[in-house]
This record gives structure tokens, sequence and C-alpha cells, in this order.
């Protein structure tokens, strides 16, 4: 509707011609346009007034709607649920997205329930722009204490039914009456994600799953913390793109069809008894899923048998593959899969019994393609293999060879009560201390070595380097460190030693300061002989605008003790 003349509004009612005051009806006339309410619908939003002071916030619930120009990229940001396939933020470098500036388009749709409900408490303007601003959210995210029930989501669900993504933090049990309220509550559903905390389990079985996948047509991306109690599962859906179930356990059948999915991520939680037959479900998830291009599964009964099906398979799509804590995975496995799978982009073997053979292997076959490879908890890899791999593979952009250099006789303090597969491959290193390493790289950004007790001296040369991660390398020796890294933004050097700590500091202070010298600006001698670097206070010219000033400020490094 085209409004040619806005009206001012009239406050009828208020007193009458006989100077009487007769009762108070409201305005005949729309509080936002000023035209006539009888058979009137407004098209003008009212924004919330700041003088209206909202009520506490809830910190259970958040709404972020956001537009369609800003979801596009946010819909790509990765989680960090998963390692071996949350490295996407180099992804986004190369692509042009800048992650500050997205979050901060996110936080300024960031829209606080509690002053949507104080709002609609105003006028019936106010609160018929609130309903609006409800059935606009696209994305919503609740965090479900113990104490609340089924009843306050469906109420949250219900004033949203054009939810897309939906998150949910569970601090209770997520049962089939949950699940079934999702369901119905959100019917053009895309994402759903569930994380658990503390004692919280997901209480619903394999069939209740299977139901609730096919019946969303729309739905893109699971991901699932806590499912213990599935059981086994039959999931068909030719929407579903992305999978991440972890914490499974003792499966008696797992059958995918599902001829769209791209990216599975399967997490099997660390129980001796576990009687899942992870070979056959290699072998049926080749067959019915071939466009898979990341592969994650962190099981000890992953085996060379294992391997092989997935091998089998041959997935041409596949990029990246994870296969973490199959001690049985040996060199053998490494020859099958670049045999395979020469197009790998990252590959992580970390807990296996890969040795510096598998590595050469992968040298040998990935050159030009792999940028990111991850080796924590390899008992057999030495840092001559680690060496090597930096030399050969020129495209590395990742490394983590976290607990692969260790002294057997020193208990690690690096151990992790949720790694139960930490203390059995340390157990097993037979490597001698007092280990160096040589690391000259011109495209390494991100390096771990977090718990590599056998490490004596490093030397790193990586002029793209931002984040180094040295965590617990107790005998690395303050004399025997060189970092040549201009670009670090981090070092994480919880449980190093105090002389160690110091020479980090000393070190990262040092490239610091000479990196702003090297923007200094320079000027010949007067005889033409020379140039000199001038400070700015010294120089006629401009100083550096602005914006590089920033860029130079951000070269400031943190060391992480914490």
């Amino acid at each position: 509707m085209q409004v040619t003349a806005a009206l001012p509004p009239v406050h009828g009612g208020d007193v009458a011609a006989d100077g009487k005051r007769a009762k108070k009806r409201g305005s005949y006339n729309c509080g936002r346009c000023g035209l006539p309410k009888k058979g009137h619908n407004c098209t003008i939003k009212t924004p919330v007034s700041a003088s209206v002071t909202p009520a506490p916030p809830d910190s259970s619930l958040s709404v972020v709607s956001i537009p369609s120009s800003a979801s596009s990229g946010l819909r790509n940001l990765p989680t960090t649920l998963r390692r071996a396939l949350s490295f996407d933020d180099l992804d986004e470098r190369g692509s042009g997205f800048d992650r500050s500036e997205l979050e901060e388009r996110a936080d300024a749709d960031l829209l606080p329930p509690a002053g949507l409900l104080s709002a609609a408490r105003v006028c019936r303007g106010w609160r018929e722009t609130a309903k609006r601003i409800w059935r606009a959210a696209e994305e919503l995210k609740l965090r479900v204490p113990i104490n609340v029930t089924v009843g306050f989501v469906a109420s949250m669900l219900q004033k949203c039914p054009g939810i897309v993504r939906l998150s949910l933090r569970m601090e209770s049990d997520f049962d089939s009456t949950m699940l079934a309220c999702v369901a119905f509550s959100c019917p053009n559903l895309e994402y759903m994600e569930i994380s658990t905390f503390d004692s919280a389990s997901i209480r619903i079985n394999g069939d209740e799953l299977g139901r609730f996948v096919a019946d969303k047509k729309g739905l893109k991306t699971l991901k699932m913390e806590g499912c213990s109690n599935l059981g086994g599962f039959v999931l068909c859906s030719y929407s579903l793109s992305t999978l991440w179930l972890s914490d499974l356990h003792s499966l008696s059948k797992m059958v995918f069809n599902c001829p769209q999915l791209r990216e599975i991520s399967l997490e099997f939680s660390c129980q001796e008894n576990d009687t899942t037959d992870l070979t056959t479900m290699i072998e049926g998830l080749g067959r019915s899923c071939p466009r898979l291009q990341n592969i994650h599964i962190a099981s000890e009964r992953l085996s060379h048998s294992a391997v092989l099906a997935l091998t089998a398979a041959q997935l041409r799509g596949l990029r990246m593959l994870s296969l973490v804590l199959g001690s049985e995975i040996t060199d053998a496995s490494v020859a099958a899969i670049s045999s395979s799978y020469p197009n790998l982009e990252l590959l992580d073997l970390s807990g296996s019994g890969v040795s510096d053979s598998g590595i050469s292997m992968i040298c040998n076959v990935f050159p030009d393609t792999l940028t990111r490879l991850l080796l924590a908890l390899c008992p057999n890899v030495t840092s001559s293999g680690i060496q090597f791999a930096t030399f050969q593979l020129p495209l590395l952009e990742i490394m983590d060879c976290g607990m692969t250099i260790c002294d057997p006789n020193m208990q690690n303090p690096a151990a992790d009560e949720d790694n139960c597969k930490l203390q059995k491959t340390s157990g097993s290193n037979v490597h001698l201390i007092n280990q160096k390493l040589i690391i000259k790289h011109s495209r390494l950004r991100k390096l771990s070595f977090w718990g590599c007790t056998g490490l004596d001296a490093l030397y790193l040369n990586c002029p793209r380097l931002i984040d180094l991660n040295l965590n617990s390398c107790t005998n690395l020796h303050p004399g025997r460190l060189l970092l040549q890294c201009p670009t670090l933004e981090n070092v994480h050097a919880s449980g190093c030693q105090d002389m160690l700590i110091g020479a980090i500091q000393s070190q990262v202070r040092d490239a610091s300061f000479a990196a702003m010298e090297n923007h200094s600006p320079s000027k010949r001698l007067p005889d033409g002989s020379k140039r000199v670097r001038v400070p700015h206070l010294l120089s006629e010219e401009s100083p550096e605008p602005e914006k590089k000033r920033r860029r130079i400020e951000r070269q400031h490094c943190n060391v992480l003790l914490g």
C-alpha cells in the first residue's frame, strides 16, 4: 500500500464538545502512519524505544534474526565440536570472508527475548510488532536448564514458526517428547544441533531418530552429542548433507541411505566392550553415500580391515579423511589410502600406529594437495619423520604432532581424562629424548607440539605461522629455542618451565618491535649514498594510513599460559 499523505494522529475521545470529559477510547488512527485504523493494515515497522526499560535478560535463551545478505556467509562458519573437521577458518581467509565482520553483523541482529516481551506489553501496536519479529526469526538458540519442562521449549518454538536453524544446549535429558515437539513446531528446519552438558544425555533410540530424519524433508545438517542410547539406526534422507553423531556405543546396525551426504562425523565412546562392526558400516556407507567429501571416525575399533573397506568404496570426491584412535592402523593402511585417494587435502591419523615410513608415503603421494596433516598420539613417529614432512609438503598449512616426541620415563602432564587413548600411546613410546627439530616452511600457519616431552631443541623459520602450541613441552631448553615467525599471534605455553616461558616472551616481543621498525619510512642521505629509516616524528611526510597502522598493531603476540 502506497501512502501519499501521512495524517497527524488525532486523539479522539479525550474531551467532548460540551467540555465534559468523555471516555478514553484510545486513538482511532494508526500510531505508526497516522491513517484511520478501520480497514487498515499498516506495513510500517515501529522500532522498540530506547526509553522503555527492558526486563532482565534471560541467559537461557537467545533469538537471532539473520537477514538474507548475512545468512549465506554465517551458515558456512565453522563450529568447534570436531577437531579434524574444524580447520575451515583458513578457508574463510582465502574466500574473502572477515570472521570478525560477520560476527559483528550477527551481534547487530541479536534480539534479546526479554526486550521483545517487555515491548509487547507497551501497547497493541508494539505487541503486533513483536509478533512479527518472532515470526521473522530464522535462527533460535536455547539453553534448556534442568528444571525447565518441555512446555517451555514448545512455547518458544511456537513463537518462531519460520525457524530454519535450531541449536539446543541441553542441561537436562533430551527425550522422544522433546524430539516430537521440535518435529511439530519447526516444519522448515534445515539445521539442528543438540549439545549436552554435565550429566545430560539424549534418550532417544535409533528408530525415533530415523523417523525424525525421514519426516524432515528439508533437513540438511544434523549434529547431536550424547548419542549413547541409539542402539542402532537406519537413516534415509534425500536432503541431509552433514551428519555429526558423538558418544556412540555398541550399535547393532548403522544403515545410511543419504545420497546427498557430503560430510559425516562418528565418534564412539571409549569403552572396551563396544561391539560395533565398523567394517560393515563403512562398506554400507561407501555404497549408499557416493558424494562423501569429509569423513571423520573416532574409535578404538578402527583397524586395517576398516581402512580397506573404505578404500574399496572408491569415493571419488573424498577430500578430508580423519581416522582417529585406531592403533591397528599401520603403514599398510597408509599405502591403501594413498593409492585410492590421491587428492586428499586433510589427513588425520592421530592415535594410529603409523611410523616414519608411512609419513614418507604420504609425502610421495600428496605433495600437491595436502594442506593439513594431523599425527598426534602416534608413538612410532620421530622428529626425523616430522621434519621430512615439513620439507616435502610445500602446501602444508596445519600440522599437529602432539604427544609424538615423548620421554618414555616421564609421565606427561598433558594427559586429559577425556582422551582415553592418551596413556596407552604414551606408555608404548620408546623414542630417545633430547630430539631437535628444524622447520623452515613458507606456508605453515598452525603448528602443534603439545605434550612433546622428548623435544629438546626447536628452530622455526615460518613467516606465516600464526599459532604455535608448546603446552607441556617440559624438556624444551630455553637456549635451544629460536622463533623466526614475525606473524605469530598466539603461543600456547601452559605447563612449560618458567625460563622457557621467559625466552618465548622475549623472542615474540623482539619480533614485534622488529616488525614495527620495518614499517618506518626510509629516506636517502643528502649525498644519496644510503637509505636510513626515519621515525614518524622526524619525518615531514604524512604518517601511514590508519588501516595500515591497525594491521601493524595486530602483530602483537599473546603467550597463553592458561
